[in-house]
């Protein structure tokens, strides 16, 4: 791969992010007046919040804006040192710019400790002349109600269906490839609203092939035909448990599932079943159960046998 195509369509500018205008409309007005709260940036991966606080940045430091602007994840550096340390030590410093503060950018912040959590609280009290905080995360019930209070909260919503169209269409004119109909849709589908996600499929379909189907998509995307899932359900349903187990077992093998990405997959196809929905809802509390035992442990097959037994016998 000569470039890398999240990075390559990442968009430069506040205004081109797609699928948040009312989150786009308010930041711009806060570089307008070149001033800025706090921010927590929370929602699904893949929406726009690490590009949103790039494109805020450049925008509001230009050529300058990699002296003022500090990315750190909180997944990897987690502790309280890393709050004492790197991030009081940059923000104590002032701006090299004309804006009167820096920005610092915590990625996956949810995943910061509570002890550090309340550490940062105090700095971001303590520093608030010379620096502003970013904080983004994919859950914002895992930040501490302090540091939320100190914050502008912005919530990410997943793309929609036809701004991924869209986004789809550009990309394969761009980089001279064919997608059926079909096909995109299967794309968007596996994305699940994640625009990193969905540029790697096709970034990753693309290599050897000039025109993507639904095979090579599900293929790229380690993921199994639902047509095949929802046949398994079927005859479990009917009580073909023999049948049900092989083709079940074929599939993991042939796909390279693990139990937990087969349950996942299996949770999504009940519900286009033609089937009694007291059924589906018996199914669903089974594979809740099931998933649970393999998390903690048990051995898959056995699990994904017995998940099938029980729809057998609903």
């Amino acid at each position: 791969m000569s470039t890398i195509w999240t990075e390559k369509y990442r968009p430069k500018t506040i205004s081109e992010i797609q699928g948040q205008k009312a989150i786009v409309e308010r930041v711009k007005s806060f570089v307008k007046k070149q001033n800025l709260p706090h921010l927590l940036l929370a929602g699904p991966p893949g929406t726009g919040k690490t590009t949103l606080s790039l494109a805020l940045s450049k925008e509001l430091f230009g050529n300058n804006w990699k002296g003022n602007f500090l990315e750190l994840n909180a997944s990897d550096e987690r502790g309280i040192d890393v709050i004492r340390v790197k991030v009081k030590d940059f923000a104590r410093m002032k701006s090299l710019s004309e804006i009167p503060f820096k920005i610092i950018y915590l990625d996956e912040s949810d995943a910061l400790t509570r002890e550090a959590q309340q550490a940062l609280r105090r700095t971001m009290e303590k520093y608030s002349q010379t620096c502003r905080f970013i904080l983004s995360c994919n859950y914002s019930s895992k930040i501490i109600e302090p540091i939320q209070s100190r914050c502008t909260i912005f919530r990410f919503k997943p793309l929609k269906e036809n701004e991924l169209t869209e986004l789809i269409k550009e990309i394969a004119k761009n980089e001279n490839f064919e997608i059926t109909e079909e096909a995109t849709k299967i794309a968007i589908n596996l994305s699940e609203g994640d625009v990193r996600k969905l540029v790697n499929i096709l970034q990753t379909s693309t290599i050897s092939n000039s025109k993507l189907t639904k095979e090579i998509l599900y293929e790229v995307s380690a993921q199994a035909n639902p047509e095949r899932i929802r046949e398994i359900i079927i005859r479990a349903v009917n009580k073909e448990f023999v049948e049900s187990k092989k083709l079940m077992l074929k599939i993991i093998l042939e796909d390279g599932l693990s139990g937990v990405d087969f349950i996942k997959q299996l949770t999504k196809e009940i519900w286009n079943l033609n089937i009694e929905n007291n059924k589906k809802l018996k199914i669903i509390e089974y594979t809740g159960e099931i998933e649970f035992r393999i998390v903690e442990g048990s051995d898959e097959q056995i699990q994904l046998s017995a998940l099938l037994a029980k729809i057998a016998n609903l």
